[in-house]
């Protein structure tokens, strides 16, 4: 595996951890109802715990690869001297918000009930908006820039809030077939689905304005970064058409007498899941590559 390689996969996990990170904490610190975030916050503990691990883990993994890719040999990684001139540069300044923001969900790990959710929201909060100050969202100076960097932190929250909180979706469907969770669990997935209407006009929004900044409105895909922006965009398409099925026509006739309308709902999530995953990859890839 190349040095690029390395970097475009340590993004994907990265990202795709905090995302998940961020998501999951959404629930069990604001969404779930109080008498059920004891029983849902324990239940995403391992998850959540993983994800702390991963972003901590992936975080000083591309400040490694990057150090290896500025300095042009893979060799100089183990040179400390070479890491402090990285640390010196505008990423190195921006990635410490990131090693900040891992860590400090790491020591959140120690703590317990509530406060531990609320923290390792903001944790990932701080990680998203951290995300912001780096690669083509930070690449204008000014006003032009600051209002970039705020888009894109707008962009990666709503992202967090809907693509983050998939996985933890089906999760509460099993818990809404049993008689003493169901009530508390439809009521966090009911919030999930009022929240997650303004989460994807946000991310789309936040989404054709990062495209303006960078590329400029319209573009033909003329080179590699414009192409995978367009399968990006076809992914994104597909994720919102599917959950459009899946909130207005399969949610309805969860309650129709012999309807399979709960176990489709479950299969077009894990597609949208997977889809998100997709989109993750494409993001992970352009990210590299020169507008």
């Amino acid at each position: 595996m190349t040095l690029d390689m390395l970097y475009i996969f340590c993004r994907w996990v990265h990202f795709s951890a905090l995302l998940l990170l961020t998501g999951s904490a959404f629930y069990s610190a604001l969404l779930a109802p109080r008498r059920y975030q004891p029983v849902l916050s324990q239940r995403l503990m391992p998850l959540l715990t993983l994800c702390v691990i991963l972003t901590l883990l992936s975080a000083l993994a591309i400040l490694a690869a990057q150090t290896g890719l500025m300095s042009g040999d893979w060799r100089n990684i183990a040179r400390a001297n070479i890491w402090w001139a990285v640390m010196q540069t505008g990423f190195g300044h921006a990635w410490c918000v990131q090693l900040l923001g891992a860590l400090l969900a790491g020591l959140a790990l120690a703590t317990g009930g509530s406060t531990r959710q609320r923290l390792l929201l903001l944790c990932g909060l701080l990680q998203l908006c951290g995300l912001a100050l780096v690669g083509h969202a930070a690449m204008l100076d000014g006003w032009p820039g600051a209002l970039q960097r705020v888009n894109q932190a707008i962009h990666l929250t709503g992202a967090a809030f809907w693509a983050g909180g998939l996985l933890p979706l089906l999760g509460l469907m099993r818990d809404a077939q049993l008689p003493q969770q169901r009530s508390a669990a439809i009521q966090t997935m009911m919030r999930f689905s009022r929240y997650g209407h303004l989460a994807v006009a946000l991310t789309l929004l936040s989404g054709i304005v990062n495209t303006a900044f960078i590329v400029g409105w319209p573009w033909p895909a003329n080179n590699d970064y414009r192409l995978w922006l367009t399968i990006k965009i076809g992914l994104v398409a597909l994720m919102l058409c599917t959950a459009l099925f899946n909130r207005y026509w399969l949610v309805p006739r969860f309650s129709m007498p012999g309807s399979r309308a709960q176990l489709w709902f479950v299969r077009a999530t894990q597609l949208e899941i997977a889809t998100a995953g997709l989109v993750v990859i494409s993001v992970s890839i352009f990210a590299t590559l020169q507008p």
